[in-house]
């Protein structure tokens, strides 16, 4: 039995409960209608790709755009993105409120697209999440810029192209109107007094665990000033040299579906290896980003959790992954073919450890605030 399946087994085991039980736990008059909760089959190591695709598909937006997606493209070629559409489509379809189904054809694509996920090795689910949203952007528009191409050529009798390559869009994707944010980097120079700033976007944050903290404190450092010296001095163009320098990251656009990675394995040079920190980080249920730059597009987002995926064990690559979900008021954890309701209280088990003594390790490893002004 691989280390995923003996720690999903003890999962199960303690919950103690099972997918029969689920509709009586929640309730028949407040299931919700038109609603499905379905586990995934673990294909031996997939608990990193079903823990990821749980959170996804109660990110209602992205859910959404993906079965709106399935419904627009009906004689598309087989790409990743018509795969997870099909998986999608399939869970909101079923007859029966509950149950379990296989992602078959999505797993045989995934490992066809990228051959670090064609094993049965331990995966990353940050990794999968970062290939998979990046992935799917890059198709949509590939499609975009094939549908482009093929107006031209039947306007004009023959393909317009630029400097032999398709025409690519400046038009943002559903995937940038859900995901991305932008960060913007500001530098001040400590001779002139000069500020310079760059923008660059992000689909998630990543940001560094401290022991017995929060997410605010953490985003708080994320954007602490740091001072630019010795080595490190900051060519400025108006003193045209190398100055000692101010610089901080702030956010200048937040998104809505703001992801957040907690950097939870980091490379200890003693050891040799990546060691996994288990430090209690606590996540709220609400959250107001207080690290905004001055001229922010939306500095007054509020934020609501509605999924997190949890890493449960010692190290990187010895662990299992779930997840737990908000879906109509209640919460829900994933574990592989497994869903559970569980009490909202119970989310505190997976701040992480208060001491290194404790021997439990069930922590929040990537977290999904939708923002209240969602139009879903």
């Amino acid at each position: 039995m691989s280390i995923c399946q003996d720690l999903g087994l003890n999962f199960q085991h303690r919950m103690g409960a099972n997918i029969s039980q689920l509709e009586r736990d929640i309730g028949s008059e407040q299931f919700p209608p038109n609603e499905h909760y379905f586990g995934l089959v673990n294909f031996g190591n997939t608990c990193y790709s079903n823990s990821v695709l749980q959170a996804l598909y109660f990110c209602r937006p992205f859910r959404e755009k993906v079965l709106e997606y399935k419904a627009k493209n009906k004689r598309t070629k087989e790409t990743l993105l018509t795969c997870l559409a099909d998986l999608f489509y399939s869970i909101a379809t079923q007859k029966k409120k509950v149950g379990s189904i296989a992602p078959k054809k999505f797993i045989a694509r995934l490992r066809k697209e990228k051959e670090e996920f064609d094993n049965y090795m331990q995966q990353d689910a940050h990794e999968f999440l970062n290939f998979l949203i990046n992935h799917i952007n890059e198709i949509i528009l590939a499609e975009r810029n094939q549908s482009t191409l093929k107006v031209q050529k039947n306007a004009s009798g023959e393909s317009v192209t630029c400097n032999g390559t398709a025409p690519q869009s400046a038009e943002p994707t559903w995937v940038h109107e859900i995901f991305q944010g932008t960060l913007t980097s500001e530098t001040r120079c400590l001779n002139c007094e000069t500020v310079s700033s760059k923008d660059e976007h992000f689909f998630d944050l990543q940001v560094d665990v401290g022991q017995n903290t929060s997410i605010t404190h953490c985003l708080k450092c994320f954007s602490d000033t740091e001072t630019l010296c010795n080595d490190n001095k900051f060519k400025c163009d108006n003193c045209s040299s190398y100055q000692e320098a101010q610089k901080r990251m702030r956010v200048k656009k937040l998104p809505l579906i703001l992801a957040l990675h907690l950097k939870r394995f980091k490379y200890m040079e003693q050891y040799n290896r990546h060691i996994k920190v288990s430090h209690r980080v606590v996540f709220p249920l609400e959250l107001r980003l207080f690290n905004t730059s001055d001229d922010a597009v939306n500095p007054d987002r509020l934020y609501d959790l509605v999924a997190v995926v949890v890493h449960c064990g010692s190290g990187p690559n010895r662990g299992h992954y779930i997840s737990i979900v908000k879906s109509h008021g209640f919460w829900l954890l994933f574990d592989d073919d497994m869903v559970d309701k569980i009490d909202a209280s119970a989310i505190e088990d997976f701040y992480g450890l208060t001491s290194d003594i404790q021997k439990s390790s069930e922590t929040g490893y990537i977290l999904f605030y939708q923002s209240r002004d969602a139009s879903c």
